[in-house]
């Protein structure tokens, strides 16, 4: 982040310091990790979308490793972590998965810098892309208001519980990774720029 965004690193440290000096209690290496990812996720998290095709695969062969890993301690945590809740319980599980963690967080730099630099243009993803993946999910076995839940975000009625969620999660990412890599290439570049926007 110092190297490939100066500025935005600069400003995060100042922040940092300020909250410390009138005794803000945040405290940890992975809450100001996480923080940092967040804010340059927000500033330029956009041009990710841009990046070269294995950079940006790269960012969802991490968010399912990330999510392998948490579904295997806690379910709930999981679960948030779709939504992109972190938390002070996904910081602790940064402290105890710190290379996991810090990897994800470079893979997502690299990609905001590949985009910022290569400017790869990307059409946007067509009906027949989403069906393509509405399809492959429905291989994995998935039903009609499961696939809704991930393409439309339509909650169910009642709504799915922790492992459900979580479950959901990762066969969204395993059938997004196999299908061909322009349809792939697409639907990622629009994951990534409504991440940065959420």
């Amino acid at each position: 982040m110092r190297q490939a965004f100066p500025t935005d690193y600069a400003a995060a440290i100042e922040t940092f310091a300020q909250e410390r000096s009138v005794g803000a209690d945040t405290a940890s290496v992975d809450f100001y990790l996480a923080e940092s990812v967040r804010r340059l996720r927000q500033s330029r998290g956009v041009l990710a979308a841009r990046a070269e095709p294995l950079v940006l695969a790269r960012v969802f062969d991490l968010q399912l490793d990330v999510l392998r890993a948490i579904s295997a301690e806690n379910k709930k945590l999981c679960a948030a972590f779709l939504y992109g809740g972190v938390d002070q319980d996904f910081h602790s599980f940064a402290a105890r998965r710190r290379a996991l963690v810090a990897e994800m967080a470079v893979v997502g730099l690299e990609a905001i810098a590949s985009g910022q630099a290569k400017q790869l243009e990307r059409s946007a993803p067509s009906e027949e892309d989403f069906r393509a993946l509405e399809k492959a999910l429905a291989s994995r076995g998935l039903r009609k208001p499961e696939i809704d839940s991930l393409l439309d975000g339509k909650t169910p009625d009642p709504p799915f519980d922790d492992k459900k969620t979580c479950a959901l999660g990762q066969t969204y990412l395993e059938a997004l990774r196999a299908l061909p890599e322009p349809i792939r290439l697409r639907i990622y570049g629009l994951a990534v720029e409504l991440m940065a926007r959420s």
